[in-house]
């Protein structure tokens, strides 16, 4: 007697649920995070708090058997992802989209400094997306160069999401604005939407699953917004 679907039908293969999970990890603290200087593409260098928060970042997530490791070429990032990388054996691949904000004019300038030249000009960046600092980039901009990111990690790993490790996540260790700006668009999210998101801790994560059937592109969902590893 008929009725139910045939195991090995093939419509039925393409209907497996495939979930996605990838974390965008902010690198650890540096002496300008400590000073409230904005450092955008500066390369500056994670402090004695900052490898120790890359440490302990490096530890929570190890449990969790990443199944790539990408950073941004940024040494804040670069060292920050390489204490996971050294701890779970995961290759680094290093790319340049992961780069912060470039900030044009203001890096390298204090909160206050800035404050003081252009007063309300960070709250209109924080408020809109599609605004930049003068000779720099919006989070638009910077959406539009790193989110693609993603589209290549579909692409060179096919077995993410199935296979023996389903819940194998990729890591992305990149920067607050960067990851800001992903999110948003890996959610969808209206551009004047895109400010409720909120800052991210030094090494602190994001977690999305992306879900689809297997085969479709997927449609990303937020699980967790700047956990860290402080208590490990």
């Amino acid at each position: 007697m008929s009725g139910g679907p045939d195991e090995h039908d093939s419509s039925v293969e393409r209907l497996t649920p495939v979930v996605r999970r990838l974390i965008l990890l902010r690198h650890g603290q540096t002496e300008f995070n400590a000073q409230s200087r904005m450092q955008g593409q500066l390369d500056t260098e994670l402090s004695p708090v900052g490898l120790e928060q890359a440490r302990r970042a490096a530890a929570a997530l190890a449990v969790r058997t990443p199944r790539a490791i990408w950073s941004s070429d940024l040494q804040r990032a670069r060292l920050t992802a390489q204490e996971l990388s050294t701890a779970t054996g995961v290759p680094l691949t290093i790319d340049d989209r992961l780069r912060e904000t470039y900030l044009g004019e203001w890096q390298g300038k204090t909160h206050v400094d800035v404050d003081a030249a252009l007063p309300g000009a960070r709250r209109t960046w924080r408020d809109d997306a599609s605004w930049a600092p003068p000779g720099g980039e919006s989070r638009v901009n910077v959406a539009t160069r790193a989110t693609p990111v993603v589209a290549d990690l579909l692409a060179v790993l096919p077995d993410w999401g199935i296979g023996d490790a389903p819940e194998a996540p990729v890591v992305l260790v990149a920067h607050g604005g960067v990851i800001a700006a992903m999110t948003a668009s890996l959610l969808g999210l209206p551009q004047a939407n895109w400010p409720v998101l909120g800052g991210l801790a030094n090494t602190g994560w994001v977690q999305l699953s992306g879900h689809s059937f297997d085969g479709e592109p997927p449609v990303w969902r937020l699980d967790v917004w700047n956990a860290t590893a402080e208590g490990v």
